[in-house]
């Protein structure tokens, strides 16, 4: 029934690196774009990143610039986030999510129509 199944988060050292994977199961597909939120304990979700389908146009928050890479596999209907040098502060549980338009901006949950189940990353100092 999940239409964005998330795989690949885990428990790892700081400095390490974890690559998270999001795949489309239903049949149709006509994505504009995807993103990738993140919740830490007792902390409001928050953006991370989005890539847009068509192009592979990618945005980032300050926090993850430089360590994060957002990338997506066109033929498979998968979007993946490539996480390295990662960060205690890092730990959260990750969702990708999944818009049909780009009619508001992409850091906004509101902008995003389907949602995966999230995944949880553990960064250990």
């Amino acid at each position: 029934q999940e239409q964005l199944v998330e795989s690949g988060g885990g428990l790892v050292q700081a400095g390490g690196s974890l690559r998270l994977s999001c795949q489309a199961s239903m049949r149709t597909f006509s994505f504009y774009g995807m993103g990738w939120f993140r919740q830490a304990p007792g902390k409001e979700r928050e953006f991370v990143a989005a890539v847009k389908w068509g192009t592979g146009r990618t945005l980032y928050t300050d926090s993850v610039r430089g360590r994060f890479s957002a990338s997506r596999d066109k033929v498979n209907k998968t979007v993946y986030l490539q996480m390295t040098r990662l960060k205690p502060e890092d730990t959260a549980v990750y969702y990708c999510a999944a818009r049909s338009r780009y009619n508001s901006p992409d850091v906004l949950m509101d902008s995003y129509d389907y949602w995966g189940q999230g995944t949880q990353v553990t960064v250990s100092s």
